[in-house]
């Protein structure tokens, strides 16, 4: 099974960035785009593992924040040979590094590989994506942040498929 944690997005933070993605589509000579039900920001990708059992345990260890605010805002690319990876970022937010930091540590721990680059928030827009012209400025846009998901990826009917296997949800503070 091919995991990974993520935050799932609020419907307004969807609605913003699928304006960006028909921006995007507009001025594109091609690309792959991401589907409005798989945006989504993602705090460690898992892979290929059998250990969803050992995936819950971590997340349920997890010292989580109370609910905190997050800004989506601007887009960025990482340049890449046939087509560019188009996204949005986050905007700094110590609770978001915090928890990423933590997670980080607890599946390496539980014998997880992990990513050994810094983090970088993005909600990844389009893939392959080749643009004639400069894409419209993505508005910032706030939402809360008050779990965290376990997700699955697969494909169904030829179709990416994310699904939510598992949440952690986190309590406010006293």
């Amino acid at each position: 099974m091919r995991l990974f944690i993520a935050v799932q997005l609020s419907s307004p933070v969807k609605d913003t960035l699928c304006q960006a993605i028909e921006s995007l589509k507009k001025r594109s000579l091609q690309g792959n785009f991401t589907r409005r039900e798989n945006l989504h920001l993602t705090l460690a990708f898992l892979g290929e593992t059998a250990r969803l059992a050992a995936a819950k345990r971590v997340l349920d260890e997890l010292k989580l924040p109370p609910p905190f605010s997050l800004t989506i805002s601007g887009l960025g690319r990482f340049r890449r040979e046939g087509g560019d990876i188009w996204w949005a970022g986050a905007e700094p937010n110590d609770a978001l590094s915090d928890l990423a930091t933590q997670l980080m540590a607890r599946l390496e721990r539980t014998g997880f590989p992990v990513e050994k680059r810094p983090f970088k928030p993005h909600l990844t827009l389009g893939r392959q994506v080749v643009l004639q012209g400069r894409p419209e400025e993505l508005p910032p846009v706030k939402m809360e942040v008050d779990r965290i998901s376990l997700m699955k990826s697969e494909r169904l009917a030829g179709t990416l498929t994310y699904t939510e296997v598992y949440a952690k949800v986190f309590l406010p503070s006293d």
